[in-house]
């Protein structure tokens, strides 16, 4: 898969300045170039991803703790072990009486989570959401990755290219309830049926963002529908789930695997051939765009209404825009000819 080089160049540029800034440390030493300006002192944040021990969360909140160390703020990662639609309430309840400057979730459910949302900011604790949005009445601000239509457009391009435009797929996709999974794959259908006419989506599966679960819903996929050709996994968990069945199989270079993963989990699929290219943003820089985003609306120089700027530290400038979504950039191609420039 190709990328234009403008598209190449400028997002290889961005991740190159994340993860080089990975490796700076929290000490606040960088910090001095940007960021929220009020953000110091006693502000503390709190860390929701869907799950614990997901990679791809990992890198997130390593990337909220450079911006929290830069700020001279603090975030703690709590979460539960599953990525179930109310999993996340308590932790919620916990944060808000304890009195967090902020809460940083990414969202199991666009709704489940909502009342205790409210009431942390009813207590004056600032909300954002990344990569999983709630609705948005429940929060101050959402951080997304990349817009969209952005995010299913490049899936559906590399699926494509992959199997020659045509033939039966299927997505492996995380919870039912994933709200930015479920608005990439509507996206997706919509878009087959209008530019993919020789493209049948046969079957959307959940592995519930369970690395077994993904792995035998992998299997059924494939046992269900012989002439499969494809599958795209919108999650990292399941993409490479999703890989690592098939590495072993005997659909090892007969059915394309991709979607959404991270260079360090995929390498290994990429390397033997398993898998082309998939796509993905830097997560540490969600993470970090997020604290920063947060930390403004902490320091007053922020609402999170439309047209609101911020300078987001290492990242530069940023402007919120419609319903109070702030949008990292554009997703990113890996393949062989670049994934070992990346390590996250």
């Amino acid at each position: 898969m190709k990328l234009t080089s403008v598209l190449a160049a400028g997002t290889a540029a961005v991740l190159a300045v994340g993860l080089a800034a990975c490796g700076s440390g929290g000490d606040g030493g960088d910090g001095g170039d940007g960021g929220a300006s009020g953000a110091s002192g006693d502000v503390t944040m709190t860390m929701l991803p869907k799950n614990l021990g997901n990679p791809y969360f990992e890198a997130s909140t390593a990337g909220a703790q450079e911006a929290a160390g830069e700020l001279g703020a603090t975030v703690e990662e709590v979460g539960p072990d599953t990525a179930s639609p109310d999993s996340q309430v308590p932790f919620i309840n916990t944060a808000a009486q304890q009195g967090v400057s902020a809460l940083i979730v990414s969202a199991n459910d666009p709704t489940a989570i909502g009342d205790a949302l409210d009431e942390a900011k009813s207590a004056g604790t600032k909300v954002v959401t990344f990569d999983s949005d709630t609705e948005p009445q429940f929060r101050d601000l959402f951080v997304n990755q990349a817009s969209a239509e952005g995010i299913a457009d490049k899936q559906l391009e590399l699926i494509s290219d992959q199997i020659g435009g045509e033939g039966e797929i299927a997505i492996l996709s995380a919870s039912a309830n994933a709200t930015n999974q479920n608005a990439w794959i509507k996206l997706m259908e919509e878009k087959l049926a209008s530019d993919y006419p020789d493209i049948e989506l046969v079957e959307t599966a959940y592995g519930d963002d369970d690395d077994q679960t993904s792995f035998d819903k992998t299997a059924a996929l494939l046992q269900s529908h012989p002439d499969l050709k494809g599958i795209v996994s919108p999650t990292t968990v399941g993409i490479a789930a999703a890989a690592r069945y098939v590495s072993t199989s005997e659909y090892k270079g007969k059915v394309a695997i991709t979607g959404l993963g991270t260079p360090n989990q995929m390498r290994e699929y990429v390397e033997d051939g398993t898998v082309e290219a998939f796509a993905l943003w830097n997560p540490n820089d969600l993470g970090y765009l997020a604290t920063e985003a947060a930390a403004a609306l902490v320091a007053g120089d922020i609402t999170g209404a439309e047209g609101d700027t911020f300078e987001a530290g290492r990242l530069g400038e940023y402007t919120v825009g419609a319903d109070g979504v702030v949008v990292l950039g554009e997703p990113f191609v890996f393949d062989k000819s670049n994934i070992d420039d990346f390590d996250f």
